[in-house]
């Protein structure tokens, strides 16, 4: 044989195993990409991962070497080239599919994320894996040198799976985007297929299937967005979101509420990272933040610079309040992911000509950097306020809670600085608070633990840990510059001796630091949340489309989920019974939703359900008892907001029982106060019109209207406002009558 004829005999096998073994490794990455916005991204999802794509290698090279004794080598790896291209359009709309099946979310957590990688992603995996033993024996055919060729072979495979890995990790997935990279492999897979068997027409007529299809699949046009979401070739649109990346580490995205367009949610993956007020970045809207703010003014009071370090970005919202309140202090923020920051400049608010400083690098690498200048006797910043702020409910970084990490970051502490860190856990077990606890003892001489105080200690909580060198008198800080206005539970030594006794007194090390496996009862019961808010989510479109029957079952079922939805479930059905006119069934489960709160460790508040319950009892002629509902909510809204008189919700729920117990001057004022707090809500105005009218106050119900005309015309509804104008006309007209 000549070197020209050897030479193609060989490239053509080692190329064709080279392309699958690239294209494996392609949709090994994607995978964990693909699936983070359902199931996050964790030790779990890249075990189910790794796991399921080696499976279907091993499945595929079995059945491959049975087609290669059987079939023609060329014209096998043709179709399986062509078959295995569409898998690939399968496997987006398998991943679009199985994450909204509700049913899965009934296993435990590994088995759900392998089910859900497995149904996805094993069929490709074995249709790619059957290529390299048919190719190994159309090689062998051609009388190649068996120990030779199949060396090539398994080296050119292994040298793919390598570029592959290299070419997605590093380019194609911050480029491309997963779903354009699956696309991609897809049209390669298909291209190899016709190159094998040019002759083939079904081959042909399947190229221009799958050129229609991903023409629909990727092209903005909003009639094939919406014509690809029906066959799940999309997901479906969602009008919420306002900006949308995908980055190397995480999907993001920027949505708006879509009761409020000045409230804006930061999403990091499936986590929703920040939240914030778009026009008051001082009105801090998660608890841990609000912690974060009371000691900083607390213990910086006498301060005018801050020297801070945010370890994590998101959305940036707690540096720029430092920024805003604290104008010219030194702000580092680590942030891993430049595009994290990047998003938050385009859609988040951070300003272009920020003064926070954000250094783009892990946070231990950072720290670890830090820490070695200052030992070789170089000038390092030492800091009065460390911020952590990197961890979610599912995979914390393990090596942002070791006792090394925490023995480097009290060295770049000032003499009086303060480190804070949150995360989220369930009190009973504790088992991933107990050992971060034990181990930030082991550095600094005072830890003090905080959490929300309406939380019971088998829910989950954002648990605030302030860790010093120095002792604070924390709760008399707190409460004199938070005003009273959160409820917190201080965990005393009881409370701790608790955790270490189930933390088995554990130290995280950068040797054996298992925080995965600690937040098993949090990821458990996450599941089980979720599952709920499936049930919900589906309850509440049967409600809006009139088939309350379907809608009570769902409503139900959510609750056998996960009971901790009972409230809000109960009043939904209940709600619903009312409008069915069973109003017996309705004032049962109001006070099924009643008793359940008064069972619970955990006190929601059941102000909305009385008031439910009050009017339901006042159409079965039943007016003293539904007047006693009334009283009873006015009293327990009116104990919140002593505790907190800044909840323009229950301002609200106030004026509506008020009202409801023909106090019209009462509840005219509550919404005023309701109004005030929250000027953007449309709801607010309504309601305070409706009372005003009703009191025959038409002046005052005129000027109100007119503000609602402006904020209606500002937020770009012009079709509501011209509405509210012929309302506004016949107010008017009232008023001259």
């Amino acid at each position: 044989m000549s070197k020209a004829k050897n030479f193609i005999s060989i490239f053509i096998p080692t190329a064709t195993v080279f392309i699958s073994s690239f294209c494996i490794m392609v949709l090994e990455l994607v995978a964990s990409r693909l699936i983070a916005n359902y199931l996050g991204s964790s030790l779990y999802t890249w075990t189910a991962v790794i796991g399921v794509i080696l499976a279907g290698i091993t499945i595929g090279n079995y059945i491959g070497g049975r087609i290669a004794d059987h079939f023609h080598p060329r014209r096998s790896i043709a179709v399986l080239f062509a078959i295995g291209s569409a898998t690939c359009i399968v496997t987006v709309i398998l991943n679009n599919i199985v994450g909204k099946w509700v049913w899965l979310w009934h296993f435990s957590w590994p088995l759900h994320v392998f089910s859900h990688v497995a149904i996805v992603f094993l069929t490709p995996s074995i249709l790619l894996g059957t290529i390299s033993p048919v190719v190994a024996k159309m090689a062998l055919d051609r009388g190649m040198p068996t120990g030779r060729t199949i060396g090539d072979i398994y080296a050119w495979g292994a040298a793919g799976s390598i570029a592959g890995t290299f070419a997605t990790g590093y380019f194609m997935i911050a480029t491309m985007g997963t779903i354009t990279i699956i696309w991609t492999v897809g049209a390669v897979l298909l291209l190899m297929g016709i190159l094998y068997w040019l002759k083939c027409w079904p081959l042909s007529i399947w190229a221009a299937v799958f050129v229609a299809l991903m023409t629909l699949a990727m092209i903005p046009a909003e009639w094939a967005q919406e014509t690809a979401s029906l066959i799940a070739l999309r997901e479906g649109r969602d009008p919420s979101v306002l900006y949308e990346d995908e980055s190397r580490y995480y999907h993001i995205a920027v949505k708006r509420a879509p009761d409020n367009p000045n409230r804006l949610f930061f999403y990091q993956d499936r986590l929703k990272h920040s939240e914030m007020l778009a026009d008051d970045i001082l009105k801090l809207q998660y608890f841990y933040t609000r912690i974060y703010a009371v000691i900083t003014e607390g213990l910086g009071r006498n301060k005018e610079k801050l020297s801070a370090m945010a370890i994590g970005g998101g959305g940036y919202v707690f540096p720029r309040y430092i920024e805003k309140v604290w104008p010219g202090s030194r702000i580092d923020v680590i942030e891993i992911d430049p595009d994290v920051t990047r998003a938050a400049m385009k859609a988040f608010g951070l300003a272009e000509n920020t003064t926070i400083h954000t250094v783009h690098m892990d946070a231990r690498n950072y720290v670890d950097r830090l820490f070695e200048e200052k030992q070789s006797g170089r000038d390092v910043p030492r800091y009065d306020f460390i911020y952590g702020d990197a961890f979610n409910d599912l995979s914390p970084p393990f090596q942002l809670v070791t006792r090394e990490f925490n023995e480097k970051l009290s060295k770049l502490l000032s003499d009086d600085g303060v480190y804070m860190i949150n995360l989220v856990d369930i009190f009973n077990p504790g088992l991933f608070l107990g050992p971060v606890i034990n181990t930030l003892q082991k550095t600094f001489p005072y830890v003090y633990t905080l959490t929300d105080g309406n939380v019971s200690h088998s829910s989950r909580s954002t648990f605030v840990m302030i860790a010093a060198k120095h002792k604070m008198d924390l709760q008399n800080t707190i409460s004199h510059h938070e005003g009273g206005e959160l409820k917190l539970w201080y965990l005393d030594e009881s409370d701790l001796g608790k955790l270490r006794q189930t933390s088995r007194d554990l130290v995280l090390t950068d040797d054996h630091s298992p925080v995965e496996n600690l937040l098993v009862p949090v990821i458990h019961d996450n599941a089980r949340d979720i599952s709920s808010q499936k049930y919900l989510e589906r309850a509440e479109e049967l409600e809006q489309e009139g088939r309350f029957a379907e809608s009570i079952k769902s409503y139900l079922l959510a609750i056998k989920t996960y009971p901790k939805v009972s409230i809000q479930s109960y009043n939904s059905i209940g709600i619903m019974y009312d409008s069915m006119g069973n109003l017996e069934q309705a004032v049962d489960v109001f006070n099924k939703a009643i008793q359940y709160d008064n069972e619970s460790e955990q006190k929601i508040g059941v102000a909305n359900i009385r008031h439910n319950l009050g009017i339901v009892l006042k159409k079965l002629r039943k007016p003293e008892q539904g007047m006693e509902q009334f009283r009873m909510a006015a009293e327990e809204l009116r104990r919140e907001l002593a505790r907190n008189p800044n909840n323009d919700n229950n301002w609200q729920a106030l004026a509506l029982n008020l009202n409801a117990m023909e106090d019209v001057k009462a509840a005219t004022e509550s919404l005023k106060k309701a109004l005030d707090l929250n000027p953007d809500n449309p709801v607010y105005y309504d309601n305070l019109v409706a009372v005003l009218e009703q009191d025959g106050r038409y002046g005052e119900a005129i000027e109100v209207m007119k503000k609602y005309i402006q904020l209606m015309k500002n937020n770009k509804r012009d079709e509501d406002a011209s509405q509210l104008q012929r309302y506004l006309e016949s107010l008017e007209n009232k008023v001259k009558e």
